[in-house]
C-alpha cells in the first residue's frame, strides 16, 4: 500500500472536516435563522456540489485560483508560488466540494431546537452568541459531529476535483482515490484491491458512526 498517499488522504480530509466546522457553522446559522427572502439562491450554491459533476466543479475552481485570475495573481505575489497542483489548492478546492456534507446536517439540527428555548435565552438578556454558544450547539452536537464525520469521509473518496485541481503529485496531491486509480492502470490489481479494501473499511465504520449516532444506539431506551 501506497502508505504516503494514505497520510496525504487522511491529512486532507481532517483539514477539510476541521475547516467546514468552523466555516460551516456561521453559514448553517444563517441558513436557518434568516428570515431574508431570497435565501435560497444562497441555499442553491452551497448544495450545488452535490449535483454538480466533480470535474466541472474542479475545472471552475481551476479557472478561479489559476494564475490568470485575481485570486491566483494576489496569492502567487503573496505566497511566491501558484495555487493550483498544492496541497493548499487541493484544500481549498475540499472544502468547497464537501461544503454543502457539513452546512446541510448543521442546518437540520439547528432547525430542531426548539424556538422557545431560543426566544427565551433572548428574553433573559443573552447575547444572540452566548445563546448560539451555549443552548444551540450543545443540543445540536449530534448534527454538528454527522456533518464533520460526513465531509471527513467524503473527502476520502475524492477523485474528480482532486485530479483537476490537485494533479498526481506523490507526497503533495496524490490521494489515494488516485493512487488506487494509478494501480488499476498499471495492471496491479492486487495493490488496488488492498488500498480499495482500506477506504471500504473507513468508509463503513465512518457510516456506522453517523447512524449509531442518529439511532442513538447506547441509551437505555432507542428511538425505533
Amino acid at each position: 500500500m501506497n502508505w504516503i498517499a494514505i497520510a496525504v488522504t487522511f491529512k486532507l480530509a481532517l483539514l477539510t472536516a476541521v475547516v467546514l466546522l468552523v466555516v460551516g457553522l456561521p453559514i448553517a446559522y444563517w441558513l436557518t435563522f434568516s428570515k431574508w427572502r431570497w435565501k435560497f439562491i444562497v441555499e442553491s450554491v452551497v448544495a450545488l456540489p452535490l449535483v454538480l459533476p466533480p470535474t466541472v466543479l474542479g475545472f471552475y475552481i481551476l479557472v478561479a485560483i489559476g494564475p490568470h485570475s485575481p485570486v491566483g495573481r494576489f496569492y502567487s505575489d503573496v505566497v511566491g508560488h501558484p495555487l493550483p497542483f498544492t496541497f493548499e489548492g487541493l484544500l481549498l478546492a475540499s472544502i468547497l466540494y464537501s461544503l454543502p456534507f457539513a452546512v446541510q446536517p448543521f442546518t437540520a439540527a439547528f432547525e430542531q431546537v426548539d424556538r422557545r428555548l431560543i426566544e427565551t435565552s433572548w428574553t433573559l438578556g443573552a447575547s444572540k452568541l452566548k445563546t448560539f454558544f451555549q443552548l444551540i450547539v450543545p443540543l445540536s452536537t449530534t448534527g454538528l459531529i454527522t456533518g464533520a464525520v460526513l465531509s471527513f469521509a467524503h473527502t476520502l473518496g475524492e477523485f474528480g476535483v482532486v485530479l483537476m485541481v490537485g494533479g498526481n503529485i506523490e507526497g503533495e496531491t496524490r490521494t489515494v482515490s488516485i493512487d488506487i486509480y494509478d494501480e488499476v492502470q498499471a495492471l496491479n490489481y492486487a495493490g488496488a484491491a488492498k488500498t480499495a479494501l482500506l477506504l471500504l473499511v473507513v468508509s463503513y465504520g465512518v457510516l456506522l458512526l453517523v447512524y449509531a449516532m442518529n439511532r442513538k444506539v447506547w441509551a437505555v431506551w432507542p428511538q425505533r
